[in-house]
């Protein structure tokens, strides 16, 4: 018997292809990227850099919560960016969701992204 739980919520963009949003396994939850797509709609955001990078956290925040946690219960958090340009601007969008001790980070600059988007972001959470 598998520990491994598949966590869904509307609340967020859902899966589009074979992967879930999040899967928990023991008191782990691992979270899928999430680009800045609008979770009602599943259409992506127009707006700024800033914006998009809002709703990256927005998504991942909403799952946190349907896996039982919040972004507080992050361990790790990796950054996909097409332009490294834009890294300050995630920093100042990070301190919005997350307060020290802040979690493990990584920033990957990458040729392109699903759909053309700027930015993705996914998480692994430590629950108690």
């Amino acid at each position: 018997m598998s520990n491994r739980q598949t966590i869904n919520t509307d609340k967020a963009p859902k899966a589009i292809g074979t992967y879930s949003q999040a899967v928990k396994a023991g008191t782990a939850v691992y979270i899928s990227g999430q680009i800045p797509l609008v979770a009602d709609t599943m259409e992506l955001l127009e707006g700024s850099f800033k914006e998009k990078t809002r709703l990256c956290f927005e998504n991942l925040k909403a799952i946190a919560m349907a896996a039982g946690g919040t972004l507080g219960d992050a361990a790790k958090v990796t950054i996909y960016l097409t332009d490294m340009a834009n890294f300050a601007e995630v920093n100042e969008v990070m301190a919005e969701f997350f307060k020290q001790p802040y979690p493990a980070r990584a920033a990957i600059g990458v040729k392109e992204l699903p759909k053309g988007v700027p930015v993705e972001v996914e998480a692994i959470l430590e629950l108690k």
